[in-house]
C-alpha cells in the first residue's frame, strides 16, 4: 500500500531530511586517511542526538550501528568497524534519523584523500545519475522512468547497475512502497502520484552488476571486487517538478 503524505507530514519529513543532510556533512568533515569507520559512527550518533532526533538505523531489524559504512567493494549496509580508511578509498555513508514519528534517509559516497581518475568518474556518474532520476519523479510518471534514466546514463559510461537493491518510499516506516529500481523501461512500473515521498538511490558498480551478501547477513559486496558508489536523496513527487528534501550543499560547500 502506497501512503500519500499530507503537507504536515511532508514538513516532518523535510525536517528529518535536513538533519540527515547536516549529519552527513559533519561525518564528511572527519573523513581522512587513518580514521576508523567506527569513530565516524560515534560522531554521527552524537550529532544526531544533539539535534533532538534519534538514529534511524540503530537497531533497525537488528542493525548494530548509526551509519551504514560501505568501503570500496561494499555496495551498501557495511558495518562500522576498526578499519582505518586509506588514501584512495571511497566510503558510502548512509544515514537515517527518526524525529516526530517520521524517518530521514540519505547517502553520500566520499573519496578518502585523492582517488584515481576512474574512481572519480564512478562517483561523478553515480551522483549525476541520481539527479537524472530525480528529474523523472513527477506526478503521472512511472518508477520505470526513474530507473531508465539512471540505467541508460550509467551503462552508457561503462558502469553497471545493481539489480538486487532498490530505492523505496519513506514515511513513518523506513521502507515503504513503492520500490524504486535503478533500472527499467520508460512508461513501466508504479505510477507516481502527488504526495508520494520516495528515496532515489543509485548503486553503481565500476565492474559487473553481480553482487553477493556477506556472511554477516548485511553487507552487500560486488562479486568481482570492483568499487561501488551510492548516492541517495529523499524526494516528494509533485506536479511538473519534484521537490527534493535532501541537500548535499552542507557537504560540498567550500
Amino acid at each position: 500500500m502506497i501512503r500519500l503524505k499530507s503537507e504536515q507530514e511532508i514538513d516532518l519529513l523535510r525536517e528529518n531530511a535536513l538533519m540527515v543532510s547536516k549529519t552527513l556533512a559533519e561525518v564528511g568533515r572527519h573523513i581522512e586517511p587513518g580514521i576508523t569507520t567506527k569513530e565516524l559512527d560515534v560522531i554521527a550518533e552524537k550529532f544526531i542526538r544533539s539535534l533532538g532526533a534519534v538514529p534511524g538505523f540503530l537497531g533497525y531489524d537488528g542493525f548494530p550501528a548509526t551509519l551504514c559504512m560501505s568501503v570500496n567493494d561494499v555496495v551498501v549496509h557495511g558495518f562500522p568497524s576498526g578499519y582505518k580508511l586509506q588514501e584512495g578509498d571511497i566510503v558510502s555513508v548512509d544515514c537515517g534519523t527518526v524525529y516526530g514519528g517520521f524517518y530521514g534517509d540519505s547517502a553520500y559516497t566520499f573519496p578518502v584523500g585523492k582517488v584515481d581518475a576512474h574512481t572519480q568518474q564512478l562517483l561523478d556518474a553515480t551522483k549525476q545519475a541520481l539527479e537524472l532520476g530525480i528529474a523523472q519523479a513527477v506526478a503521472g510518471g512511472r518508477t520505470g522512468d526513474i530507473g531508465e534514466a539512471v540505467q541508460s546514463y550509467c551503462e552508457g559510461l561503462g558502469f553497471s547497475v545493481v539489480r538486487e537493491l532498490v530505492g523505496h518510499g519513506l514515511g513513518r516506516d523506513m521502507h515503504e512502497s513503492p520500490e524504486v529500481p535503478n533500472y527499467g523501461r520508460r512508461g513501466h512500473g508504479v505510477k507516481l502520484r502527488e504526495g508520494m515521498v520516495i528515496c532515489i538511490e543509485p548503486m553503481i558498480n565500476a565492474g559487473r552488476k553481480e553482487v553477493y551478501l556477506d556472511e554477516n547477513g548485511w553487507a552487500v559486496h560486488t562479486a568481482d571486487g570492483a568499487k561501488s558508489a551510492h548516492f541517495e536523496k529523499t524526494v516528494v513527487v509533485r506536479q511538473g517538478q519534484p521537490e527534493v528534501l535532501t541537500t548535499f550543499e552542507f557537504i560540498e560547500k567550500k
